[in-house]
């Protein structure tokens, strides 16, 4: 950067007001995209399992990346990061396209409509009253059990828990390939967790790709890097069919969308209080800087994930490794977005980490993700400690919700029950003028999605 431009940056990111300079920004950047650069390998294996195509999902999951982060960073002038949700993505594979057998693309409009619903909550100013009106613990809980969702997910893709027909699942054979290189990753992951090093996950999908390939589990790159073909930007637009757009809304995907938009909303909320108060940006009332655009930038990125074909964009909480490097502005997101944006190039090395591993019939693994799934789990699990557990009102839909999320393999089935469970725990403590409104329209919304193969059946 000439010194000219960089009087410009200087200037328009307000560097000196904030006590940085272009390098520490530039050094934060960095760390940022190193530290969930996971995304890249694993948001395609995730998506690719329900039918998208890997390289395309590769390919838009870094243009999209880039792109919001960039946006982010010359809107809010703010060190955030954006990419496609971890959680969000699993839902979108395995709760919506596998299990309610729709089209990927149909899957893809859920996720668009829940970012224009957060855009129009925004725009009219009914944030605040959507957060008030879920419990806490409600929250938190929805947390937890999406933790336990993906750390479910991450053992089976590396083939530790298996499928069985007598108990459900069981542990799978620990002797295999697969399953070794991903316990390895896994181990590594944690170790450095424990150790406080910086960049656990990727050094986690690191291992386990290493010895997939010195072992031969995994197959090497056909090439370092290539450019992209036309095929590689076929998942784009598809969420916005008009036909696809339709379908979306019916009564077994509504609740689906709404609990979206709550993980959601509510996870961008927790994340930007949290990076902006590590980096002491917090203005003088407590209150976190231009949080309007920073809600806009991060819905708006929710819809244009789902438009892309990535799942939902949102801002991510690794942002926290660029602030700790010393970033304080939106120039380290405009560095980091540029990183994600030269990923595009490198898709037959990203193919590597994300391939499928074929070890039965109607068995894919990868092993080479296991360990990022695991440990985005391992990470989000730590929010159980914040739940009140001697009050009923908390513990009881705040179980049936983590509990629920996981054991029926479904985000939206945990979270309508343990809507249900705080309903009737407040009747019963007689608490019933303090249930919000809001969360008395959720219980029909949920009893048509447990009833909608019902509904299908004989009313529609």
């Amino acid at each position: 950067m000439d010194r000219s431009r960089e009087l410009r940056a200087s200037r328009f990111f307000a560097l000196r007001e904030r006590g940085t300079d272009a390098r520490t920004e530039a050094l934060g950047g960095l760390a940022t995209f190193l530290t969930m650069s996971y995304i890249v390998f694993v948001n395609p294996a995730i998506l690719s399992s329900a039918g998208l195509p890997f390289d395309a999902v590769a390919v838009a999951t870094a243009l999209a990346a880039g792109g919001f982060t960039i946006i982010m960073g010359l809107t809010t002038n703010l060190p955030f990061a954006l990419a496609s949700g971890l959680g969000i993505n699993a839902v979108v594979a395995f709760d919506i396209i596998l299990g309610r057998k729709v089209s990927p693309d149909v899957g893809m409009a859920c996720i668009v409509l829940e970012g224009l619903l957060a855009v129009v909550l925004v725009l009219a100013g009914m944030r605040e009253a959507v957060v008030r009106a879920v419990p806490t613990s409600l929250k938190l809980a929805i947390g937890v059990g999406i933790g336990l969702f993906i750390a479910l997910v991450g053992l089976r893709d590396g083939g530790i828990v298996v499928n069985d027909p007598s108990t459900g699942i069981a542990l799978g054979d620990l002797s295999t390939g697969p399953a070794l290189i991903a316990l390895a990753g896994i181990l590594v992951a944690l170790g450095c967790a424990a150790a406080n090093v910086r960049g656990a996950i990727l050094i986690g999908i690191a291992t386990s790709t290493v010895l997939g390939l010195v072992f031969g589990v995994l197959d090497g790159p056909s090439a370092v890097a290539r450019w992209p073909t036309s095929g590689d930007f076929s998942t784009i637009g598809d969420g916005l069919a008009p036909g696809a757009l339709r379908d979306a809304l019916t009564w077994a995907l509504v609740p689906i969308i709404f609990s979206l938009f709550m993980t959601d909303f509510f996870d961008t909320v927790g994340t930007a209080y949290a990076v902006t108060s590590a980096g002491g940006l917090l203005d003088e009332r407590g209150e976190i800087p231009k949080v309007r655009n920073l809600l806009l930038v991060d819905s708006a990125a929710a819809a244009g994930g789902g438009a892309m074909g990535v799942s939902s964009v949102t801002t991510y909480v690794e942002s926290g490794a660029g602030v700790a490097e010393g970033a304080r502005t939106g120039l380290a997101s405009v560095v980091t977005g540029l990183l994600f944006a030269l990923t595009i190039f490198f898709v037959p090395l990203i193919a590597v980490v994300g391939q499928g591993v074929t070890v039965g019939k109607d068995t894919t693994l990868h092993p080479a993700i296991a360990p990022a799934l695991v440990m985005v789990g391992y990470l989000m699990i730590q929010l159980v400690r914040e739940i009140e557990w001697d009050r009923p009102e908390d513990a009881v839909p705040a179980f049936l919700t983590i509990a629920g999320i996981p054991l029926t393999f479904s985000i939206s089935a945990g979270i309508g029950l343990g809507v249900f469970g705080y309903v009737v725990t407040m009747i019963a403590r007689g608490r019933v003028r303090e249930i919000h409104p809001i969360m008395w329209m959720l219980v029909p919304m949920f009893v048509a999605f447990f009833a909608s193969n019902w509904l299908s059946a004989h009313v529609f």
